[in-house]
């Protein structure tokens, strides 16, 4: 795992002196993503810069690294888990190797493939890849948008890094906040892919190559989400013995490493069968890592000791209390490059913290949730289908007057605010409605929370259908409509957007920010493309949700495991912002504060907090997302 930066004149003239000096600039700023070692290369319009963590080829995987004959050179962030494989096809057809590095491999296959070369990688990567005979520069970010990568195009040139802290160190460059990136982050909880915070950054999209060439900019697809085949006819028995090898390959390949590794481990369905898959495939006693709580409501040690003792893990626990992660949460907050709203970052980060004392390797259960119908939304889509053909007397004169007497809690689980939330997905459009079940902000909320002359220069933006214009385009990506259904559609929403945006995003930065790498074995090219293609009810049966995946590690789990309802990694933040973080709040959320910054409507956002302080409603979500907003304006804006 690596940090990377670079520059790149687009009409191929030669780069200034500085340029060296830049680059270096981004680097040193991501020396926690690269601590093993650095490097830079210039030449002509080029200059690719690299920080490094070591994992495979110790000695010899140093970069940016160039190719035999010394026409290509690459810097390159993440791993080829298939590189062992494609080493062979390679030497086969002619491609020659100085190290054992998986680096190698994307010179090699770039060079014999050119850049269908992408097709045949199974990885988290994004890397950057100057052709000196085609004068070209390549750039390519993996399937599901595990590894980052920003750019800018500025004074005839592109700009490159794995972080926007990396760009913000370039003082020539324009970088301005951008109100509609802030109306969505308020909306999103995140900004939505492609773009940033900043006006003039860019985030390349999963599955997308970029080429500079012949004075222009190119970027392109080069893989898509297969869409379900819901006339696959193949037994569950099959089924469950095509998903148990495919998974079983996956967790086998992201055990390769030069460096000691472990899991994440939680005690749900997701981490539990990858530490189990670990431990089947393992000599010795597997490393797992977990993180509770003193809150019952919010703790799930136990789950976790389950699987450790089952399996015969060699385990590490942490307990915090909710002062210590709340004490942490602002510096956490602080140092992320981008602001993103979900809670859960703080015992990311700290779980991250736990783990790498011991390893430099996790495996974890990302990708799974949103691939197989692991959120409780899923049924919520399922549901306000039935609730809408309902006949509106019922709904209007009962069951939603009902639903407002229902008692709040500031625990894990709200039921007022549950139901409220699924009241108002149901009530949007089918496109909008995944979006709307995890919306901070509505637009109603934006209009009364933002400052009139703030709105003012974006007339029309807080239309529903421009927001969430992102959530359309993913729910409409498969055309004709007729070609999948709208569950499934709410799907690839899931996997786009939501999963991208936030969940890779938070496990990155913060596992990142300990210099630790997190592998992901559910978003394995092929247990990700089976999971894709099958039938919805394989995966949402009925309200069961992930049901073949249980089926097929059955055998494998606990019961308790297997049967449990899932549960989030979440920390009590209701609480938190009527007690130990309520000064903080109020800090961040002053009067003098918002005046100053001119995006905020000092009232609005005082009748929010006073809302929630005194018990009257639930706010947390709204009002945590300010505050992330405002600790990520504040360290830029000391």
């Amino acid at each position: 795992m690596c940090g990377i930066a670079g520059i790149c004149q687009i009409d191929a003239t030669p780069l200034t002196p500085e340029a060296g000096q830049w680059v270096k600039a981004m680097t040193d700023r991501m020396a926690h993503r690269g601590p093993d070692g650095e490097g830079q290369w210039s030449h002509g319009p080029v200059c690719l810069g690299h920080r490094r963590l070591s994992i495979i080829d110790l000695s010899g995987g140093g970069q940016p690294m160039h190719s035999a004959d010394g026409q290509l050179t690459v810097t390159f962030n993440g791993e080829i888990y298939n590189y062992a494989e494609l080493k062979e096809q390679l030497t086969a057809l002619g491609g020659r190797f100085q190290t054992s590095s998986d680096t190698e491999v994307i010179l090699e296959g770039y060079r014999i493939w050119g850049p269908d070369c992408l097709a045949r990688f199974d990885g988290m990567f994004a890397f950057a890849l100057w052709d000196n005979q085609q004068r070209r520069l390549f750039c390519a970010r993996d399937r599901f948008g595990k590894k980052p990568f920003f750019y800018t195009v500025q004074h005839g040139r592109i700009y490159f890094s794995s972080e926007l802290t990396g760009l913000e160190q370039l003082k020539h460059l324009s970088l301005s906040t951008a109100p509609q990136s802030i109306m969505r982050y308020l909306a999103y909880e995140y900004v939505p892919t492609p773009n940033s915070m900043y006006a003039e950054v860019q985030s390349l999209p999963p599955a997308h190559m970029l080429l500079v060439q012949e004075g222009s900019v190119r970027i392109a697809r080069y893989w898509d989400m297969p869409l379900p085949d819901e006339s696959d006819r193949r037994s569950d028995e099959e089924l469950c013995e095509e998903l148990r090898n495919l998974l079983a390959r996956g967790v086998r390949r992201r055990m390769v490493s030069d460096v000691p590794l472990g899991v994440f481990l939680s005690g749900g369905i997701d981490s539990s069968i990858v530490a189990g898959l670990m431990a089947r495939q393992s000599s010795t006693p597997i490393k797992t890592f977990s993180i509770g709580f003193t809150e019952a409501s919010y703790d799930e040690s136990r789950y976790a000791r389950i699987v450790a003792k089952a399996f015969a893990t060699d385990h590490h626990e942490r307990v915090l209390s909710a002062e210590e992660c709340a004490d942490t949460l602002p510096g956490i907050i602080s140092r992320m490059d981008v602001p993103m709203a979900d809670a859960s970052v703080a015992p990311t980060w700290l779980l991250s913290g736990v783990t790498r004392e011991k390893v430099t390797v996790a495996l974890g259960g990302d990708g799974a949730d949103e691939l197989w119908a692991g959120y409780e939304h899923y049924i919520g889509f399922k549901v306000a289908q039935w609730y809408n053909a309902a006949p509106a007397a019922l709904r209007k004169n009962i069951i939603e007057p009902l639903a407002g007497m229902l008692p709040s809690s500031a625990g894990y689980i709200n039921p007022r605010l549950a139901v409220a939330t699924f009241l108002r997905a149901a009530h949007a459009p089918a496109w909008q409605r995944v979006q709307t079940m995890l919306t901070a902000f509505t637009p109603e909320m934006q209009e009364s929370v933002l400052d009139t002359g703030f709105k003012a220069q974006q007339p029309g933006f807080l239309a529903p259908d421009v927001l969430f214009a992102p959530t359309r385009e993913q729910y409409e990506h498969w055309q004709p409509m007729n070609a999948a259904s709208p569950l499934a559609r709410a799907f690839h929403v899931y996997a786009r957007q939501f999963m991208l945006d936030d969940i890779l995003v938070k496990v990155d930065r913060c596992s990142m920010l300990h210099s630790l790498e997190v592998r992901a074995p559910f978003l394995d090219k092929d247990v990700a493309e089976f999971a894709a293609r099958l039938p919805i009810s394989k995966k949402l049966h009925g309200f069961k949700r992930k049901w073949l995946l249980k089926k097929a590690f059955a055998e494998l789990l606990p019961d308790e495991i297997l049967y449990r309802n899932k549960r989030g990694f979440q920390i009590p933040v209701a609480q938190w912002l009527r007690g130990r973080m309520r000064p903080l709040m109020e800090d961040l959320l002053s009067e003098s504060a918002l005046k100053m910054q001119g995006i905020f409507n000092y009232q609005a956002v005082r009748a929010l907090m006073d809302e929630h302080i005194s018990g009257r409603a639930d706010l947390r979500k709204p009002l945590w997302t300010l505050l992330v907003f405002q600790l990520w304006w504040r360290a830029r804006h000391p």
